[in-house]
């Protein structure tokens, strides 16, 4: 039993590196068409975005779109052109129609963790989603307190009727 384990063990150790050699070849397109997305997700948004997030959302991109990659080099192409650092410096410079939506749609799915607003949508992170991000060391506090709503402390009662005047 554990010499099979150290065998199997062995095998699959050897067999590992002739693995990523066949998958970094069949992947070479798909490594850069994902590393082209990071790209222009961080143009199009100036906060640190998490790998693992963006490749879930370009998987999910290239899946609905068979010219998803396209797209985003042609994104990128405007952006270069402008020689842009941050998204205000190409954004109006994005033509109507299928760019300028995918554009919209990168930074709606980075913010909101989702490919859309529907019951049925793909979600690609929740606690990385940017929209999260500004309110995850918020502590909620509940609406009810000592004797009711928002009676965090109790009524001072006057000791004396106050004059009237």
């Amino acid at each position: 039993m554990l010499i099979g384990g150290v065998i199997v063990g062995g095998a699959v150790v050897l067999a590992s590196p002739l693995r990523s050699i066949a998958a970094a070849a069949g992947q070479g397109r798909q490594a850069q068409d994902l590393a082209e997305f990071l790209h222009l997700s961080q143009l199009l948004i100036n906060h640190r975005l998490v790998a693992g997030v963006g490749e879930r959302i370009q998987a999910f991109l290239v899946k609905q779109h068979a010219d998803g990659a396209e797209q985003v080099r042609a994104l990128i192409a405007i952006a270069e052109k402008k020689q842009a650092k941050v998204v205000e410096d190409f954004f109006g410079d994005i033509p109507a129609g299928p760019a300028e939506d995918l554009a919209h749609w990168i930074i709606f799915a980075w913010y909101t963790g989702a490919s859309s607003a529907k019951p049925d949508a793909t979600v690609f992170a929740f606690e990385e989603a940017l929209a999260f991000q500004t309110t995850i060391d918020v502590v909620t506090i509940p609406s009810y307190g000592i004797s009711g709503p928002d009676r965090w402390s109790q009524v001072t009662i006057p000791l004396v009727p106050m004059p009237v005047f």
